[in-house]
């Protein structure tokens, strides 16, 4: 009897150990399976706890006719835990799979580390890691001092928290540390204008300090002389000498006139020499005028000239304004002809008038033709418009005519005689008569 027991016994003790998949398939039920790649995890159904994973898997029966399950979730100690929807309810008598990867829950963090400029030396709670940019692994959770030092930088420090399974952050912009010399600035002549870097520092002799160490530009200006440039490497603690020679601009021999007229269109002489007219804008600029005192005339027809002594200095741009004022009706005005080469007659509406160079006075306003000619030249015309008390220009450039070839030249004697032999044989006939 005992041992009947205690067969028994066993018999359920193996039953209790064998998952529900063992049971025969069939009637109103259908399986969910569960694969998991951890023994041992707690399996719940919409927060039901359904059984625990053996040998990779757990076999949770479910009635298709009861109400369906929609969510799972598998958690175990040391890992994280899982949660998903599941998958539509198996029919009657049929498995559903159910696949589940536990990750491990991680106990360590990292920091990653950068500087600017890049390439510092990094120190963890005052322990050389490497130099920026890294990433510092395998930190236990908590907080972290760090540094950061490199040459020619003020060192920086900051303290960081590490999470598990987490990445901190850390970054250092490093400043620079300023180092300073000095230029000390002297010019020939002295007095002129220095300035470092484009800004302006004072006049020379002059000393520079505190200036930091590299290159810097510097400029001279001097009013008579030329600018003065150069470039000068400073060095922490030691000062540098620039010793300038300025160069004398050479005084300039030239001007420029600008004439302006009212009304536009009108010419414009230079100590009596036609320059051109002034534009529709009234202006006109008579450039290359050499130092001294001029005399400007402006002229236009119908109206008086204007005549004004101009002082021109170099480099500069003197000024005139001329306000013609109408010529008195009746009054007559002039026509100053001159020729290239000069000698040529002058006909004005076809009357002789003399030989050019010539003023003409006394001509009467409106248009008048005018006409030169020289022995060998073509002859040359033009039309003017005449103002009351005012001189209308005109320079003629004369064209030598052509000259015959020697062949043509060397014809014309035996052209002659051979005329003068037609004319005698002729008269020979008439005597014979």
């Amino acid at each position: 009897m005992l041992k009947t027991l205690i067969i028994g016994m066993t018999l359920l003790v193996l039953c209790a150990g064998i998952p529900a998949v063992a049971a025969d398939i069939g009637g109103d039920q259908g399986w969910y399976r569960v694969h998991c790649n951890i023994d041992g995890a707690d399996v719940y159904f919409d927060g039901t706890y359904m059984g625990t994973t053996y040998n990779g898997i757990l076999d949770v029966p479910v009635y298709t006719t009861g109400t369906p399950y929609s969510t799972v979730r598998v958690e175990r100690s040391g890992y994280q835990t899982y949660t998903g929807k599941l998958p539509g309810e198996p029919v009657k008598g049929d498995i559903a799979d159910v696949y589940v990867t536990l990750q491990p829950v991680e106990t360590v963090g990292s920091i990653y580390v950068t500087s600017n400029p890049s390439g510092a030396a990094i120190y963890l709670n005052g322990n050389y890691r490497g130099v920026a940019p890294l990433t510092i692994k395998d930190l236990v959770p908590g907080t972290y001092t760090l540094e950061a030092d490199r040459s020619g930088y003020y060192s920086d420090r900051t303290t960081v928290t590490v999470k598990a399974g987490k990445q901190s952050d850390a970054q250092f912009t490093l400043t620079p540390i300023q180092q300073y010399g000095s230029v000390s600035i002297n010019s020939n002549p002295s007095g002129a204008f220095v300035y470092m870097d484009g800004v302006y520092k004072g006049r020379t002799p002059l000393t520079l300090s505190s200036v930091s160490a590299k290159s810097h530009n510097i400029e001279l200006d001097l009013n008579g002389y030329y600018d003065w440039k150069t470039t000068v490497s400073v060095t922490s603690g030691v000062t540098r000498y620039v010793n300038a020679q300025m160069a004398a601009v050479p005084p300039a021999t030239t001007g420029a006139i600008d004439v302006v007229s009212s009304p536009a269109g009108a010419n414009v002489y230079l100590d009596g020499n036609l320059q051109g007219q002034t534009l529709s804008g009234g202006v006109f600029t008579v450039s290359n005028v050499g130092v001294g005192t001029h005399t400007v005339k402006v002229g236009l027809g119908g109206y008086q000239d204007y005549t004004t002594s101009v002082d021109v200095r170099g480099a500069t741009t003197s000024y005139v304004s001329a306000a013609l004022q109408p010529a008195p009706v009746g009054a007559t005005g002039s026509i100053a002809v001159a020729s290239s080469p000069s000698g040529a007659e002058i006909y004005i509406d076809n009357a002789y008038k003399g030989i050019t160079p010539l003023t003409v006075d006394g001509v009467a306003a409106g248009t008048h033709a005018v006409r030169v000619a020289l022995a060998g030249y073509s002859d040359w015309s033009t039309s003017l418009q005449v103002g009351a008390g005012s001189t209308a220009s005109a320079s003629a450039s004369l064209s030598a005519t052509p000259t015959p070839t020697a062949a043509k030249a060397g014809m014309a004697p035996f052209a002659v005689v051979g005329a003068l032999a037609v004319l005698g044989f002729a008269a020979a006939l008439r005597k014979r008569d």
